[in-house]
């Protein structure tokens, strides 16, 4: 049924809320009149009839039909300003009133440097892209305003990944990430190969231009280390490791650690990875780092060991999911810093409120579990002294940030 409404808000994924309804269009924006076509509690914008005024022209020429991008119509003050009373809201509903809230930091354009795509083969040959709003349907892309040029300029270059890896009836999943020495490719959920095809991807990686290749979690193929720069040490992560999708998000998750933790001697990176944080810091700290990927760890260790004249760093591999640091193991600890997946740290944020350090950086990709996170911390007798938003998936959703603590 077609109808025209008028938008009210924004909700959480980035959807427009019709006036006296909840009525989620996409791509509207507070104040479009907008005619839409009615599924349910759901519409599909038919033609904007009266555009809001910070309504503004997509730089993509997917936008709508990728689903990587929820908010390319608005403008970046409009997205900021979303994403930043919807994070005061989520802080609200946990009683966290009155915080301070910093001025949100917004990466670039073209900045991305880590994306997955999707790769399928069919009947008329095979498909490398990004999947389609809403489904498994996979859109081809020949340009991408979110990543940095280097990786869309490699998508045509995976289609022989592809030949051999998916099958006809599933798809593989390839994680390019830009490194110094060139891309880095992690091919997930493929074939399993037999030793002659895996010696193969040699001559594949080579003509695709990559730096390393692995195949499902195994290095098939490096002919440049994938390095990446934590402070003055230089690391390899493992194949498909966590890495921050944005340098210059990195930058501004890193400073707002450090001020969070102060001049602290001694700190506890929680939730480590393979070392953004730890190392960086250990030219000021002394660091316990605490990961449970066991690559991860051993990743952080050599960046260490290969950096001379940094503080002490213990690298030690434990699943602070089960078993967290307990106030007995944190004696002596001036900080800690906690960046955990986007499920939180529940578990070890009732050890910290229970007798953790003087001061916590909670670096958050997922604002609901943040707060439900710091309000334990808060009755356990912490402050939440301030969170600074960092917006690395520029047009997306999603927010990361770092909530400073320090007990009272």
């Amino acid at each position: 049924m077609s109808d025209v409404v008028r938008i009210a808000r924004l909700g959480a994924q980035g959807d427009g809320i019709a006036e006296g309804e909840d009525l989620y269009v996409p791509f509207s924006l507070p104040g479009d009149t907008v005619r839409v076509r009615r599924f349910g509690s759901r519409a599909w914008p038919e033609r904007v009839i009266d555009p809001a005024p910070d309504r503004v022209t997509p730089p993509c020429p997917h936008f709508t039909r990728c689903g990587g991008c929820a908010l390319q119509h608005a403008s970046g003050a409009t997205v900021a300003t979303w994403k930043t009373d919807t994070l005061r809201t989520t802080l609200g509903a946990r009683g966290l009133v009155g915080v301070e809230i910093r001025p949100i930091v917004t990466t670039p354009p073209g900045s991305r440097r880590r994306i997955t795509v999707a790769g399928r083969r069919t009947k008329k040959g095979v498909q490398v892209g990004f999947h389609s709003r809403g489904d498994v349907t996979v859109v081809p892309v020949e340009a991408c305003p979110v990543a940095e040029p280097a990786l869309v300029a490699v998508l045509d270059r995976l289609e022989e990944l592809v030949r051999k890896g998916a099958s006809r009836k599933g798809e593989l999943r390839i994680t390019l990430t830009l490194s110094p020495a060139g891309i880095d490719a992690a091919v997930t959920e493929a074939k399993d190969l037999s030793g002659p095809e895996m010696a193969l991807l040699a001559g594949t990686a080579t003509r695709a231009g990559l730096a390393r290749l692995s195949w499902n979690g195994e290095v098939a193929v490096t002919i440049s280390p994938p390095v990446q720069v934590f402070g003055r040490a230089r690391v390899v992560p493992p194949p498909g490791g966590f890495l921050q999708p944005t340098l210059a998000g990195e930058h501004a998750l890193l400073a707002a650690a450090r001020d969070a933790v102060g001049p602290a001697a001694r700190i506890a990176d929680l939730f480590s990875g393979s070392g953004t944080f730890a190392l960086a810091l250990a030219d000021e700290a002394e660091i316990l780092a605490l990961e449970c990927e066991g690559p991860a760890i051993e990743a952080l260790e050599a960046g260490w060991r290969g950096c001379p004249g940094l503080k002490t760093v213990r690298a030690i591999r434990r699943d602070l999911f089960n078993r967290p640091l307990r106030p007995a193991e944190m004696k002596g600890l001036d900080a800690a810093i906690m960046n955990p997946t986007r499920a939180g740290a529940r578990a070890q944020a009732e050890q910290i409120a229970a007798g953790g350090p003087q001061r916590i950086a909670y670096v958050s990709c997922n604002p609901a579990t943040f707060a439900r996170d710091a309000q334990l911390l808060v009755e356990g007798g912490y402050a939440l002294d301030w969170v600074q938003p960092v917006d690395q998936f520029r047009w997306s959703p999603h927010l990361e940030l770092v909530g400073a603590f320090s007990r009272r």
